[in-house]
């Protein structure tokens, strides 16, 4: 303790021993006062006091010195014995790398480790956050390394030098404390390894599978899908479950989850071998998830994710983790459902929906082609047929809707509405009916689906995770050619009897014709089914062949697209369109198209410039899954046919990160 402190603590304690002589003083005085011949007396004790009081003082100070020089050395000699004795390595260094001394526990620790490399790293990163704070107002700052094989917190406490006040730099001591906390770290990570996942397994088409295999087949068929699960099960040591005839539940430990990503759930192969060898197309969908509090929340976080597979066409397996969606799978063509139960139960239940509700407001996806408007005509005949007010949006026009539209504008004048008298006419009693995608991000106006809880959507294409999860009625089936061709099915199995117009018959055939290619692909006995329907209420092939025709200037760009096309991985076709237009993703398609003509191309993709995005049109004539493909840039579509949109991003570093991702298509089938 230093001289000030001890002259203080004396300082205080003369102060109070003056007050006592004032005291004494002033009953000495009244004394005498009252009896003169006390003066001398008064005066003699008054002194004797006065030397005594001197005397006394300088004793207690030299004694309360001493025992403040003993209390000192002591402390000081304890700090410096825990320091140097710490249980932890401790290490005092300069901001400049100098380091000043190492407790022995630290040397223990570190003698078989270069440490230098991990404490360069630390002291820059320590550095660059105390230059952050500028007003200094921590004092210490943590940070959690691995050393080795073992965990470390480092605690750094930090203070100037003299050296900075004398360089007026801002140099620093640091102090860093080592903190072992690997032993909380394995019981974290061992903790997380027991999670419990949850998955779903369910044996697509069943129903179908099992109507078209004899009785005695029937057992030695589903004994043989049974015994391939559970010895796929018995290899993460999980416990499977059978819940319904085609659906498992499926529990594990999350230590087993990064052994399941590496195999890529080869189980789906090994299915597909059964099927081929029995002749018969039968296929799995599996779900995983290890997300909730608990394991009801993690199963239905697993539900809701088979819900996503099995919008996107079954054959595939998902894993739901951090609220990411990871697929695999999802390689061959989706299987034509032959059972028509679905659309009929649909149907109903949609007539249900817009006989409760006020109007009916219709909208597809931004910049909307003819299957999407053909499915909006249909549903607005649907709407009518029940005396409801229905509308379409039509927010924006595309070049390849633009000679449709011009058609029928005087004939639906009243039913055609933009954005802003759609808000108008949307209340809580409208029903909202989305056509042609199932995306929040991609329909015409996302703005609404806030307005409104009585949603419907109807579409063809596989899910995606951006999906509209407060539908009320989805009729997503990924079977289907087209939304037209749902929409045509709906219209068949309804209770009331309606009659399409001329107009919007060939409207929804054309939608079934321009996503089919001219029922080239996709094309089930449904779809033809549905575009014989058309047929008899009157469509006009001709006209309808008239709306995709192009001008010469259109086929003098896609002419030029395919010319500069360059061939990747034998097959592949990859171009682009560097001309700036609205339409660009139009004739992008169209040349993606056009390349699949083109002898031994087995898919072609071509990029094209829209204002600050660049589109990318994907097809496939089957053999390559280009929906896969674009997925990985954020796209979607099907196997055959597939978009995606990419921002801030030229041309070329567009389509350099398409190559990427082919090859990493080519790399996951390996």
């Amino acid at each position: 303790m230093s001289k000030k402190n001890n002259r203080k603590i004396f300082d205080n304690l003369v102060s109070r021993t003056k007050i006592y002589l004032v005291i004494i003083f002033i009953l000495l005085a009244i004394l005498s006062y009252l009896k003169i011949n006390m003066i001398i007396p008064s005066i003699i004790f008054y002194l004797a006091i006065l030397g005594y009081t001197y005397f006394a003082n300088n004793k207690r100070r030299s004694e309360i010195s001493e025992q403040l020089q003993d209390l000192t050395l002591t402390v000081d000699s304890a700090a410096k014995s825990s320091l140097i004795n710490a249980p932890f390595p401790l290490l005092i260094l300069e901001t400049d790398g100098n380091i000043v001394w190492r407790s022995s526990k630290f040397i223990t620790e570190f003698a078989n480790i270069d440490i230098n490399n991990y404490i360069s790293d630390l002291v820059i990163d320590i550095k660059n956050e105390i230059e952050k704070d500028k007003e200094q107002k921590r004092k210490s700052i943590i940070r959690n390394i691995e050393i080795g094989k073992k965990q470390y917190k480092v605690q750094a406490e930090f203070a100037k030098t003299k050296k900075s006040e004398r360089k007026k730099v801002a140099e620093y001591m640091l102090i860093l404390y080592f903190i072992d906390e690997t032993e909380k770290y394995e019981l974290q990570k061992e903790n997380e390894n027991k999670k419990t996942c949850v998955g779903i397994i369910m044996v697509d088409n069943y129903e179908e599978v099992m109507q078209r295999v004899d009785t005695e087949q029937k057992t030695q068929l589903m004994a043989k899908v049974e015994s391939t699960i559970y010895d796929w099960v018995n290899e993460t040591n999980g416990i499977l479950v059978k819940e319904d005839r085609d659906t498992y539940v499926y529990i594990f430990e999350q230590r087993n989850l990064e052994q399941i990503k590496e195999s890529k759930f080869a189980i789906l192969d090994s299915i597909k071998d059964i099927v081929r060898k029995d002749k018969i197309q039968l296929t799995l969908s599996i779900a995983i998830s290890n997300e909730g509090q608990n394991d009801k929340e993690v199963y239905k976080s697993a539900a809701a994710a088979m819900d996503v597979i099995l919008g996107r066409g079954g054959d595939q397996a998902v894993i739901r983790e951090e609220g990411k969606y990871q697929f695999f799978g999802g390689k061959v063509e989706e299987v034509e459902k032959r059972t028509k139960v679905k659309a009929r139960i649909v149907a109903h239940a949609l007539e249900e929906l817009m006989a409760e509700c006020e109007n009916v407001i219709i909208m597809g996806h931004v910049n909307p082609d003819i299957d999407a408007m053909g499915a909006a005509l249909g549903i607005y005949r649907l709407a009518t047929s029940l005396r409801k007010d229905a509308y379409i949006l039509t927010n924006s026009q595309s070049a390849s809707i633009k000679s449709f539209i011009e058609n029928i504008q005087e004939e639906y004048k009243d039913v055609l509405i933009d954005k802003d008298e759609a808000l108008s006419k949307i209340n809580n009693e409208t029903l909202l009916v989305v056509v042609d995608t199932h995306k929040k991000s991609y329909v015409e106006e996302p703005e609404l689906l806030e307005k409104t809880n009585k949603v419907v959507v109807i579409d063809h294409h596989r899910r995606g995770t951006d999906f509209i999860d407060q539908s009320i009625l989805t009729f997503q089936e990924v079977y289907a050619s087209s939304a037209s061709e749902l929409v045509t099915e709906l219209i068949q199995y309804t209770q009331n009897e309606i009659e399409l117009s001329t107009s919007e018959a060939e409207a929804l055939y054309a939608g079934i014709m321009m996503d089919t290619k001219n029922f080239t692909f996709k094309t089930g006995v449904r779809t033809f089914e549905a575009a014989a329907y058309l047929r008899r209420c009157g469509v006009d092939i001709i006209k309808v062949k008239k709306w995709f025709q192009s001008d010469l200037e259109s086929y003098n760009k896609i002419s030029e697209i395919v010319r500069k096309s360059e061939i990747t991985h034998d097959t592949i076709a990859i171009s682009s369109y560097e001309s700036q237009e609205k339409d660009a993703n139009l004739i992008c398609a169209k040349a993606a198209d056009e390349l699949l003509t083109i002898g031994n191309i087995t898919a072609s993709f071509v990029l094209g410039t829209m204002g600050e995005k660049i589109c990318i049109s994907g097809r496939s004539i089957g053999d390559i899954n280009v929906q896969v493909i674009l997925e990985k840039l954020g796209g979607g579509g099907h196997i055959t046919l597939a978009g995606a949109q990419l921002e801030n991003k030229t041309i070329e570093e567009a389509k350099q990160e398409l190559i990427e991702k082919i090859e990493e298509y080519f790399n996951e089938k390996e």
